[in-house]
């Protein structure tokens, strides 16, 4: 207990409320994984010192933890614990003893070039190397600044793909699988798992709501901005007389959960199977296959008829049951906190319109960011979707630079 004792009152008053971004930083690769980091802003004076407050107590929790472990009172649950903690810090120290390294290079060469003072040529090189050294350093502490900002803790995680025809009938349900296929191709281009776990035709073999589970690095974070209505403008196939018309699909990403995520009780789901429909061939229609699942607390319904097994179409539905689950719960805990993501980039909810698809004049423009993108083919192709996901990713993070100085 004395052990104990010494680890809580070496705690950083606002440590309790950093340990989650430690958590993640240790597994930040510190190259920025989404976007270069020269597109982050020069740091100000206030936002360093601010920065340099919250290595200072790093630094002092490592070094804490560091000399706990040293002590042979500790128990060997109280020296894992520490040790856990300690191995979380060791991505931020390893940058910040870089960081230090450098500032101690710099004290020298300015104490260098005032000794030297009358010395031009030695003066000339230490201006050279201070300029090399101060670039460094602001990149290191550009580098720290991403890995303290606060994330996601579902950016990590595999993600479900909803995608559900909205007003304009035939067209709509065509323009939902545009949309549905943009997406897997983006998938396949970023090396990711791309599952269709389910869809439902139109009658023009069109979409009228489709499904999909896409596995990867990072995928959730990567694409959670793409949850919203899609807006297309084009001359549908039905139309005779070369009118546009405008429809618009849901799109809808949704983290997925682990199982000690969501509790699903046995009493809390009515499971029901069916027939499939489609169409047809030696397997359709003969066996109870579909699988219909209903979450009575929360009147969630999936049903799947994708595979010839009931047993895969059940684990599909279940899986997508629990990722809505999940992001219920996430967007309830969100609202009660506060509003974290900007009005620009929005919250992401279905009925909100953001982004337009104009194939007569071959564009697409994304209205949280203001970008428009001039290769309709591209973007439809999956080749060009990164110009609007790192733009909403940049805007985000903006966001946290700014709010930094209030955590």
């Amino acid at each position: 207990m004395k052990a104990l004792g010494f680890l809580c009152r070496n705690r950083p008053k606002w440590w309790s409320g950093c340990c989650s971004l430690m958590e993640k930083s240790h597994q930040y690769n510190f190259q920025s994984t989404l976007y270069s980091t020269e597109a982050v802003p020069e740091l100000t004076t206030d936002l360093v010192n601010i920065m340099e407050k919250r290595l200072s107590a790093i630094e002092h929790r490592a070094a804490c933890l560091q000399n706990f472990m040293n002590q042979p009172e500790a128990s060997p649950a109280e020296y894992a614990r520490a040790n856990k903690e300690l191995r979380k810090l060791t991505g931020s120290m390893d940058l910040i003893n870089e960081l230090r390294a450098k500032q101690k290079e710099i004290k020298g060469l300015n104490s260098l070039m005032d000794e030297c003072s009358e010395d031009k040529d030695m003066r000339d090189m230490a201006t050279e190397e201070l300029s090399e050294a101060t670039e460094e350093e602001k990149r290191l502490q550009k580098l720290l600044l991403e890995s303290l900002l606060p994330k996601d803790e579902a950016d990590e995680r595999d993600c479900i793909l909803e995608v559900r025809a909205g007003t304009g009938g035939e067209e709509a349900s065509l323009f939902a699988m545009d949309v549905f296929k943009m997406y897997e191709k983006y998938s396949l281009k970023k090396g990711w798992k791309f599952e269709v776990v389910d869809v439902v035709e139109s009658d023009l073999r069109g979409y009228k709501e489709a499904s999909g589970a896409i596995s990867g690095a990072d995928v959730y974070g990567m694409l959670k901005f793409e949850s919203g209505i899609h807006r297309v403008q084009r001359v549908p196939v039905t139309e005779k007389a070369g009118r546009v018309h405008t429809s618009a699909v849901s799109v809808a990403i949704l983290p997925q959960a682990d199982e000690v995520d969501v509790q699903l009780r046995n009493e809390d789901l009515r499971v029901d199977t069916y027939r499939s429909g489609g169409s047809g061939g030696q397997h359709a229609n003969t066996t109870n296959s579909a699988v219909r699942i209903i979450h009575i607390p929360t009147g969630i319904m999936v049903s799947i008829q994708d595979e010839r097994s009931q047993h895969m179409n059940k684990a599909k539905a279940l899986k997508v049951i629990c990722a809505r689950l999940y992001e219920m719960e996430r967007l309830r805990i969100h609202a009660s906190r506060s509003k974290l993501r900007s009005e620009q980039i929005g919250s992401g909810d279905r009925s909100e319109r953001i982004r337009t698809y104009n194939f007569p004049q071959g564009r697409v423009t994304d209205h949280r960011v203001g970008i428009t993108h001039h290769s309709i083919n591209d973007v439809m192709q999956g080749e060009s979707l990164d110009v609007f996901i790192n733009a909403l990713l940049l805007q985000q993070e903006m966001e946290a630079i700014a709010s930094f100085g209030a955590d």
